[in-house]
């Protein structure tokens, strides 16, 4: 457990010292907090400096040093409750987050391009992508603090990577227009090759981290693996002969009925059922599905990778300390994505049984994926004949 240095308290904005981890009105532990505050005086006005990290990579960041606007990839409103994520560490330290609409695959490809003179401090997104980013050597290191508490096998030893969260594959579908239809609602993998399910359901395609882990749920559901994706092209090119659609962005569409089911994970179709306004909660169904051969709800982490040359590496450090702390992690909890400090918070009860988590979730050797995940990337939009590959 990271230590942190005793701070004085300043005269800085309202905000902060009411919620600051560590204040002297008796905030809370370190283990249920943000990052603590220091003493001097930073530029911007605000007189607290903050003490972030953990082991090695503990160091005191200030204010001074803070952008007008911090630019992370994939730190995005309309997804894992990161809007309400920015907004709070905004509140609290006075530093807003650019709103960046990329998928896994596209911020990592545009870190590829930007690698002599990045314009983000780090990369969020799928696990995976952010080890290949790693190996591309197109990050640095940094230990959150709380890095103590992610399972081994979510981050990387050296620091480059660290999950903050998890999701699992899940089918959600519209419960009114299948009874309307008088369509059974799908209770295996198979159900979804029904020419009247087919016709109105829309699949991620796998360059996205959402979209790759439908395919690979799909794929071990018909007993396929990391060297063998022919199940889900086969399964793929079933569905899109009988109409099925490859693409994001699903809620409008699917809130209209103009698609009536859909392939994501299981933050989406909760937070839908929950806390969306365009539907009612009896209108939306989430399914977790296994196939003939095998479990079929990938489980798939997500987190984040500082980047070597980060323009703005102190807030960058404060804004991932936000995010593994207690604080910042029941954010998560509220639209229903799983936060990898689970273990210490209070699951809220609107999520699925953990029975049914355990019947059908599975995990995949992620290093093993990470070396592969770009050529099962490129053989499943082949085999299939998506656009953009």
């Amino acid at each position: 457990m990271p230590s942190r240095r005793q701070f004085l308290i300043g005269t800085g904005a309202a905000g902060v010292t009411a919620l600051s981890a560590g204040c002297s009105a008796g905030g809370g532990t370190p283990e249920d907090s943000g990052s603590g505050g220091g003493g001097s005086t930073g530029g911007s006005g605000n007189t607290e400096t903050y003490e972030v990290g953990f082991g090695d990579y503990e160091t005191t960041v200030s204010p001074s040093s803070f952008p007008e606007k911090l630019f992370i990839y994939a730190v995005q409103t309309g997804w894992s409750n990161w809007g309400a994520l920015m907004q709070e560490f905004e509140n609290e330290y006075g530093v807003p987050l650019n709103d960046d609409q990329r998928s896994s695959g596209e911020a990592l490809s545009h870190a590829r391009q930007n690698a002599q003179d990045p314009n983000h401090s780090a990369m969020n997104g799928g696990y995976t992508f952010g080890v290949v980013a790693r190996n591309d050597g197109l990050t640095q290191p940094y230990k959150p603090a709380n890095y103590d508490k992610v399972p081994d096998s979510l981050k990387t030893d050296d620091g480059h990577v660290t999950a903050t969260r998890r999701m699992t594959t899940a089918v959600v579908y519209r419960k009114d227009l299948y009874e309307e239809q008088g369509i059974a609602p799908p209770e295996t993998w198979e159900d979804l090759k029904r020419e009247a399910v087919a016709a109105k359901t829309q699949y991620q395609p796998p360059q996205a981290a959402v979209g790759l882990a439908g395919a690979l749920s799909i794929n071990n559901a018909y007993g396929g693996s990391l060297d063998d994706v022919q199940p889900v092209i086969d399964f793929y090119n079933d569905v899109k002969s009988k109409g099925a659609v490859f693409a994001g962005n699903v809620e409008q569409k699917f809130s209209k009925g103009e698609i009536q089911t859909f392939v994501e994970y299981d933050y989406t179709g909760l937070d839908l059922k929950y806390n969306a306004d365009s539907v009612s909660e009896d209108q939306v169904g989430v399914k977790f599905l296994n196939g003939p051969e095998g479990k079929g709800a990938l489980n798939q982490p997500y987190g984040y990778a500082m980047l070597k040359g980060a323009p703005n590496p102190e807030a960058c450090k404060l804004f991932m300390d936000y995010v593994l702390s207690k604080q910042g992690q029941k954010k998560f909890f509220d639209a229903f994505v799983r936060p990898i400090r689970a273990d210490e918070l209070d699951t809220p009860e609107k999520f699925p049984s953990t029975d049914r988590y355990q019947g059908t979730e599975f995990q995949v050797d992620y290093g093993k994926l990470v070396d592969t995940q770009e050529s099962i990337i490129q053989e499943i939009g082949q085999g299939v004949g998506l656009t953009g590959y």
